[in-house]
């Protein structure tokens, strides 16, 4: 096993933008990286904590993050700096949260993503195979096997929540060297399967309603990540799963695993398996992939 650290991201000094009489938008860096990601997890942390008056709403992203507020409690000057006030006293090294390591079952290569993937070739980059096939070819992998291989090989951290309701974005936790990476589809499809699982970029999503879309297909989840009528035992709190920070263990399955997983998520009665542990930065920095060893073991 490789000992290979996360090499570390030097940021930029961090851009504070206003979205209109209410919002403070602020960009810690153009670029994902584990280090703006985490940062921007922490900031927003500190700013829960520090309970501000007049704060209505907190959206944590990839690389940045943004804050609502009531600009009849709080000037939006004085929101802006009593962000850089957080941010100023906030470090990764003191920085840990507890989060979820959730078992996320995937059947691979499943009919539904595939009718639609075969539907839509003429909007991809190769039109002659598979999504699965192009990705692995584009990664370097002998074969497709290899190439999923490697995508379930590591944990996928969930880095934001967002484009629709419920969909993660999540980023493998590899070093920058091993990261897998792809491109959207040259023209989005006009259609895709809820609870497909997805990649573009360096990001796996799953897709949690029926719609448009341009990641790669690689397969179909039986569980959902999102419950309007919040009637799975999980969604009691929030009718969106996926938080930002969740560990998300994507695990090969079969048909036959795919279908018992799904009648038990349609009965109401399916209980998502979920281990919560706390998660350090810095630790996982030295030496992701021993990191990444322990968390599945805490799964397991």
């Amino acid at each position: 096993m490789t000992r290979e650290r996360i090499e570390r991201t030097e940021l930029p000094d961090p851009r504070y933008e206003f979205g209109g009489d209410d919002h403070v938008f602020v960009e810690l860096d153009e670029a994902m990286s584990f280090d703006a990601n985490f940062r921007a997890m922490a900031i927003t942390q500190g700013i829960r904590e520090r309970g501000l008056d007049g704060v209505v709403e907190i959206c944590p992203a990839n690389a940045s993050y943004m804050v609502r507020f009531d600009p009849d409690v709080v000037r939006p000057a004085a929101m802006v700096d009593e962000l850089k006030a957080i941010a100023e006293g906030t470090t990764l090294t003191e920085f840990s949260w507890e989060t979820r390591i959730v078992d996320v079952p995937v059947l691979f290569g499943d009919p539904w993503t595939h009718e639609t993937l075969m539907e839509f070739r003429d909007r991809h980059q190769d039109p002659e195979g598979t999504d699965l096939e192009y990705s692995a070819q584009l990664n370097g992998f002998a074969s497709v096997e290899a190439f999923l291989d490697a995508f379930v090989g590591a944990p996928h951290m969930v880095t934001m929540v967002g484009f629709v309701p419920g969909l993660p974005w999540c980023f493998q936790m590899v070093p920058r060297s091993q990261q897998l990476e792809v491109p959207k589809y040259v023209q989005p499809r006009t259609n895709t399967p809820s609870r497909a699982v997805g990649f573009g970029g360096a990001f796996s999503v799953v897709y949690p309603v029926r719609g448009a879309g341009g990641y790669q297909l690689y397969g179909r989840t039986p569980i959902e990540v999102l419950d309007v009528d919040q009637e799975l035992p999980d969604f009691q709190d929030s009718l969106v799963f996926p938080n930002p920070g969740d560990i998300l263990r994507y695990r090969r399955i079969d048909r036959e695993e795919y279908d018992a997983i799904r009648e038990e998520v349609e009965a109401g009665s399916y209980e998502y398996p979920i281990e919560r542990v706390e998660f350090t930065p810095e630790e996982f920095f030295e030496e992701p992939h021993a990191y990444n060893e322990r968390l599945v073991e805490a799964m397991a």
